[in-house]
């Protein structure tokens, strides 16, 4: 499958600032798109009226010399998990139909607004964030861009920013990540998902899943669209380019225990070939172990921090709406009305624990490295039975899940060529060193694509 069939938010923005193109023109092409094929299921809502507005007023304000931004007028897509003002946030469900209109916007949401960015619409996502698989019985599935004749999975929970992003519905989306949420997606779509260290973008205004493990992210075409929107939703008012970086001499750690369990061979390939390449590229490639992630099966076999605390959030909502609720989630969440706070206190100390252990094991090292998912994209009819869904379901959070529990930031970009199935390739770095990692991954995402 392409990698770069879209253009970039570099590419778009210089287009803009030369007059080769307008607002406009980009935002009614990605209507179009919205409008066709997957769009009817990508989106929840579409803001058809109000994205055109909006392009021809940054169009007037950039002819004017008074546009906010270089990237003024690019349309991207906002998950339907974060407010918008005078719009209900419905989190892909429908039992929230009736609750009141956010009164303002969410942080993250005004700090793109105010560089300029059109919100096309507001994409499909899991009911309530939980679920890797993106499945969603209310609004339709939206599939993966690769083998669509067979329908597959987009993964989730992020699933409709991912699928906007490989399919040109605006070039780049807003998104979450608790256990994987943007990296998922990204993986199975063929695209780039940016986890940040949770604490550098703030989550108000964001309806929670587990506010100890939410991540706010963006999922796009390049490693240098996610940072460029990494960069505004962490409050800065001038996105930077990336330094440059050289592979050559970078301390790579292959995590090698966990991540490679039930790999299969779709995955196997790809990955191999690219550690490959990052080897000729130069860098020092170093097999690591890291024992105490052995211990998270059981520190989350409770329900651990994500059951509990969406439970908290979600108790007075199951009472009055809960049999509008997807089964399958309604019954993950619940578990977390039988966990104790003592429970909960034992999660949160383990927690830490293993955050310790890690940091002294990855030291020594640039980043960490392991396949994004062990599966290609799922078809969609393997979760109708709800045994596989939830054995999938474990499989693709399970490598994911460890940069969110250890606290890190984390990418996940592609790794296949055209033709295979999408493959995504994760690096995770140490907490708060963002832009390390962004700059690496931009370094490897050139080396992967020759």
């Amino acid at each position: 499958m392409p990698r770069h069939e879209f253009p970039t938010i570099d590419l778009a923005a210089i287009g803009l600032e030369t007059g080769q193109v307008t607002s406009a023109s980009l935002v009614e092409e990605a209507l179009v798109r919205a409008q066709a094929g997957e769009g009817p299921r990508v989106f929840t809502t579409l803001h058809v009226k109000a994205a055109r507005d909006a392009a021809l007023a940054m169009d007037a304000l950039r002819k004017s010399g008074r546009a906010p931004s270089r990237h003024a007028g690019i349309p991207i897509t906002i998950k339907d998990l974060f407010d918008e003002a005078g719009v209900t946030t419905m989190a892909g469900s429908v039992a929230r139909e009736g609750a009141a209109p956010a009164a303002t916007h969410a942080p993250v949401v005004q700090r793109l607004l105010r560089q300029g960015f059109i919100v096309l619409g507001r994409t499909n996502m899991t009911e309530f964030a939980f679920s890797g698989l993106g499945v969603n019985p209310h609004y339709g599935t939206p599939l993966s861009p690769w083998d669509r004749q067979t329908g597959r999975l987009p993964g989730g929970s992020s699933s409709g920013a991912a699928v906007a992003a490989a399919d040109g519905m605006g070039f780049g989306g807003l998104g979450t990540d608790t256990g994987g949420s943007c990296r998922i997606p990204a993986a199975l779509c063929g695209v780039v998902g940016f986890k940040p260290t949770a604490r550098r973008v703030p989550i108000e205004g964001v309806l929670p899943l587990s506010p100890s493990l939410d991540s706010v992210g963006p999922l796009a075409r390049s490693v240098g669209c996610c940072a460029t929107l990494d960069a505004f939703l962490a409050g800065e008012e001038n996105a930077a380019p990336l330094p440059e970086m050289s592979l050559s001499g970078l301390r790579l750690a292959i995590l090698t225990n966990v991540v490679e369990d039930d790999m299969v061979g779709e995955v196997a390939r790809p990955y191999a070939r690219a550690l490959a390449r990052l080897e000729a590229a130069g860098a020092k490639l170093t097999d690591l172990r890291l024992p105490e992630l052995d211990r998270i099966p059981a520190m989350n076999a409770k329900g651990g921090l994500t059951a509990s605390e969406a439970f908290h959030w979600h108790r007075d909502l199951i009472i009055r709406a809960g049999t509008r609720y997807d089964p399958r989630i309604l019954k993950r969440i619940s578990r977390g009305e039988r966990m104790l706070a003592a429970d909960y206190l034992d999660v949160l100390r383990e927690r830490a624990a293993i955050i310790a252990e890690a940091a002294a094991h990855t030291a020594p090292f640039d980043a960490v490295l392991c396949p994004t998912l062990p599966l290609p994209p799922p078809a969609l009819a393997e979760v109708e039975d709800e045994a596989e869904y939830n054995r999938i379901n474990l499989l693709l959070l399970r490598n994911t899940a460890i940069a969110n529990i250890l606290d890190r930031c984390a990418i996940s970009l592609p790794c296949h060529t055209p033709g295979e199935a999408p493959v995504g390739l994760m690096l995770m770095g140490e907490a708060m060193q963002d832009k390390r990692l962004l700059a690496i991954a931009q370094a490897v995402e050139r080396a992967l694509e020759g």
